[in-house]
């Protein structure tokens, strides 16, 4: 059973092709990396699998996409999103609010937790998968302002994992982050994955290598080459793939 089921996906914004003929498989439980250089359609893809591209002005889209066994364009989008998990590159927590209710405000939003004990043990659960319980358990009435940027980066994680999603999607979520919490957010997802389906992008054949199980790359909208990570990254004969390992 796969936990994305993609089958000749065409995407055009303003009547330019982004992504063409894209055919996926994501098996349930992994970690699995798109990469390929900017602009190859990365962002856009992510954006189909949660509809996000719903909210795209003059986007349209062909093509067959199941998350979970079920068509995304056969439910409510919102119902969809709140299986699926989202993590941006730049990380993006409510400023106005307190680190605390930024979690929870997730957790009620998505209904995971309804009672006031509720939602403080899906706080606590959400903050600590992320590893940031221990830095933020004095001080989470404070703004998230007061963190550092991998710090809410990581709340930005916790945020996403307080709606118990099916599926994760992390948009480049370590780019700007230090080695220091590169390596958390690396710690916890592969810990995660037991749990969870991961999609993530990156630039990072290192990162690939080190969390994930399956690789796509994705070129000028196309898929080029997919499989298991080591595979693809160690024994490609792929020229597109070899120009892209060179650059990094």
């Amino acid at each position: 059973m796969y936990a994305v089921e993609i089958d000749g996906l065409n995407v055009y914004i303003a009547g330019r092709r982004i992504l063409k003929n894209v055919t996926l498989r994501v098996p349930r439980n992994t970690i699995f990396a798109i990469m390929g250089p900017s602009g190859s359609g990365k962002s856009t893809l992510l954006r189909v699998i949660n509809r996000l591209i719903d909210l795209v002005p003059n986007a349209r889209v062909q093509g067959r996409v199941r998350v979970l066994g079920v068509d995304v364009y056969s439910v409510n989008p919102y119902k969809l999103r709140r299986r699926i998990g989202m993590v941006f590159q730049t990380p993006n927590p409510f400023p106005h609010i307190s680190i605390y209710d930024n979690v929870a405000l997730a957790a009620q939003a998505s209904g995971t937790a309804r009672s006031k004990s509720e939602i403080r043990r899906v706080v606590e659960w959400a903050l600590r998968k992320a590893m940031l319980w221990n830095e933020v358990k004095d001080r989470l009435r404070d703004p998230p302002t007061k963190l550092s940027i991998g710090q809410r980066q990581r709340l930005c994680l916790a945020r996403a994992l307080a709606q118990k999603p099916e599926i994760l999607l992390l948009d480049e979520p370590t780019a700007n982050l230090d080695p220091v919490n590169t390596r958390r957010i690396e710690e916890t997802l592969t810990k995660l994955k037991n749990e969870i389906t991961i999609i993530l992008v990156t630039h990072s054949p290192k990162q690939a290598e080190r969390i994930a199980d399956y690789t796509a790359i994705l070129y000028m909208g196309r898929i080029v080459e997919q499989g298991p990570t080591r595979e693809i990254l160690n024994n490609t004969r792929n020229r597109i793939t070899q120009e892209l390992l060179k650059q990094h």
